[in-house]
């Protein structure tokens, strides 16, 4: 998730860039870079670090030119380093492209484009891009784009500008936001709406698959096959704050909403043409993964109740014994740890300071160290032997969301391929799940675009004082983190038990009115969990249940019930989580709380 700016116009281009990417910087601090068309020939300037250090670079090197791309980037390929920072060019320098998304078969193109004598100065997949299009070109711009798009797979915006056409700018959208602003002999594109807001209200949103050609007179937006298409024009009307949120009232809701491209990034990112899971780069050799007696996770927060799923997963699928500890515990216990274990650590921004230090103890007594973390060039990350990275994007919202459901999809693909090569899973079972993978996107709009119940529920339950989650198997480990969300935004006391446990103490809690929220989404635990349905329901609790359509049994019980579509067991936590995060957040809502930036947290937690 990374920022893109363009501009062609009459005035002076590197300054409208740098304001646009500071109006993007929200979506990518790892470097930042601009490409200016000075007249002559390509500028490009670029840095490692937020966006003050290009600017403080301009002052000292400025650029100057009336046609401009420009990027900040959150970096998924390649460390975050002047080498790998956008804008990329070709090796003429005629070329330069910026980019936004990830490019799922650039290794493929990359030896390709290497044996017809191409070579690379960085680490990252959007290089190949304009490699590519070097190959195509042979005068005309838009038709070497278009060239280069089909044999590119991957979800992705960029923009191109040529040293040969500097009046035009094609940009390129599949899966991956791009708006066209239009103004007076001047036209500018950009990643979000609010780069653009300071210089024009009147927009173009390009849809999947659409190539534009933008000039200073005008736009022409093509489909597909080259056909040219007839957009009507948007007038924008929301706020420049607003604007960042892309309509949304909060950023933890836009995150939330961001779940499904999210998920579909991180599937995409490790899925290859055959519809295999590939974890290669994870240096484990298929005789070390069919050796593999043992494994530990560590996390803190969000990030540890995603090893809790994990656990179940990797117990109930390989058979291996998992162990799950809370990072900040972990050190104080003289942790029993074997030369040859597994040893995962996950954490949404690979700094986490408690995670580090167990990390640090693991790799000293011998375990192989495997990071599960969003952020690329993380501490975490370069002191791991192996690290899967997820591909949510930055998070501005303390709450966690989209992060949390990657973290289950790299965790539910790495267990699955592990499967495969142990012989746990078979090769029906192994395409099932990559086919429910793949069709998990989908799935999570549908509860998205139906939160109307979760939202009522709010509602009604704002103005409690305390709440009990439960669940049983992996429904537990979801209601952990339901909890924790309700507790970190609307100061809701809340707690989450095993189902089971009710009796062995919690019960006791349960009064007239006590509201309850129940997950219910593996089959062979419904009639169990039935029973303490009815357990609280006959000491006045009030239930909500999260349940698979399925679940009659439960259905039947329930004062209020949000139905989800039905998935396989160890699917079901990345759908269940999405109803306790709207509820989290419209209760917070409903209180009148800052959702984003609730009182006493910081994203990250870089100190014991």
């Amino acid at each position: 998730m990374c920022g893109i700016v363009g501009y062609i116009g009459n005035r002076d281009a590197a300054p409208i860039m740098i304001e646009g990417l500071e109006k993007l910087e929200y979506r990518g601090y790892d470097s930042a870079g601009i490409a200016v068309y000075d007249g002559n020939r390509l500028q490009i300037r670029k840095k490692k670090g937020r966006l003050a250090a290009l600017e403080k670079y301009l002052q000292s090197d400025p650029v100057s030119g009336k046609t401009g791309i420009g990027h900040t980037r959150w970096a998924t390929h390649g460390a975050p380093a002047d080498m790998n920072a956008h804008p990329h060019a070709n090796a003429a320098q005629t070329l330069a492209v910026v980019h936004n998304g990830i490019i799922e078969n650039y290794v493929k193109i990359k030896e390709w484009l290497s044996t017809r004598g191409y070579s690379f100065k960085s680490q990252t997949d959007t290089e190949v891009i304009v490699q590519l299009i070097d190959y195509y070109y042979n005068g005309n711009l838009m038709d070497a784009v278009g060239h280069a798009v089909r044999r590119l797979s991957g979800s992705y915006a960029f923009l191109v500008i040529s040293k040969d056409n500097p009046d035009e700018i094609i940009a390129v959208r599949k899966d991956s936001p791009l708006v066209i602003g239009v103004g007076q002999g001047e036209n500018f594109i950009a990643s979000d709406v609010p780069a653009l807001l300071k210089y024009t209200r009147d927009v173009f949103f390009l849809e999947d698959d659409e190539i534009a050609r933008i000039t200073v007179d005008g736009v022409d937006i093509f489909d597909a096959y080259g056909m040219p298409v007839d957009r009507e024009m948007f007038h924008v009307d929301w706020n420049v704050e607003a604007a960042e949120k892309a309509g949304y009232p909060h950023f933890m809701l836009k995150e939330i909403h961001e779940e499904p491209k999210a998920v579909k990034d991180t599937i995409m990112s490790r899925l290859d043409e055959k519809g295999r899971i590939n974890i290669s780069d994870l240096g484990m050799d298929e005789d070390a993964i069919k050796n593999l007696k043992r494994v530990i996770i560590v996390a803190c927060g969000t990030a540890y109740h995603a090893g809790l799923v994990a656990k179940y997963v990797f117990e109930k699928e390989l058979g291996i014994p998992v162990e799950v500890d809370i990072a900040s515990e972990y050190r104080y216990r003289s942790p029993v740890i074997n030369e040859g274990d597994l040893f995962i650590a996950i954490s949404q921004s690979g700094e986490t300071a408690d995670t580090l230090a167990a990390l640090r103890l693991a790799k000293k007594h011998g375990a192989k160290v495997l990071s599960i973390v969003n952020a690329v060039g993380s501490t975490i990350a370069r002191e791991s032997d192996a690290t899967m990275f997820t591909m949510a994007g930055p998070e501005i919202a303390v709450a966690s969301t989209k992060a949390y459901t990657t973290q289950l999809v790299s965790l539910i693909m790495l267990i699955t391929e592990m499967g495969r090569i142990r012989g746990a899973i078979d090769a029906k079972k192994y395409a099932d799940t990559v086919e429910e993978l793949e069709a998990m996107p989908d799935t999570m709009r549908i509860i998205l675009n139906n939160d109307k119940k979760v939202k009522t529920a709010a509602h009604m339950c704002s103005n409690i004082n305390d709440m009990f989650y439960f669940g049983r198997n992996i429904d537990y480990a979801v209601a952990l983190e339901g909890s924790l969300k309700l507790k970190e935004i609307s100061y809701i006391h809340s707690e989450a038990y095993a189902a089971g446990e009710l009796k062995h103490g919690p019960i006791a809690l349960i009064e007239k009115g006590t509201l309850v929220f129940v997950f219910a989404t593996q089959p062979a635990l419904y009639e169990k969990t039935a029973s303490n349905i009815k357990e609280v329901k006959a000491r006045g609790a009030y239930v909500i249940a999260v349940c698979s359509r399925d679940a009659d049994l439960v259905m039947d019980l329930a004062d209020d019930v949000i139905k989800l579509p039905l998935a396989d067991d160890i699917l079901m936590p990345m759908i269940s989580v999405i109803p306790a995060q709207l509820f989290a957040y419209y209760c917070a809502v409903e209180r009148g709380f800052d959702v984003d930036k609730p009182r006493n947290l910081a994203k990250s937690v870089t100190v014991e």
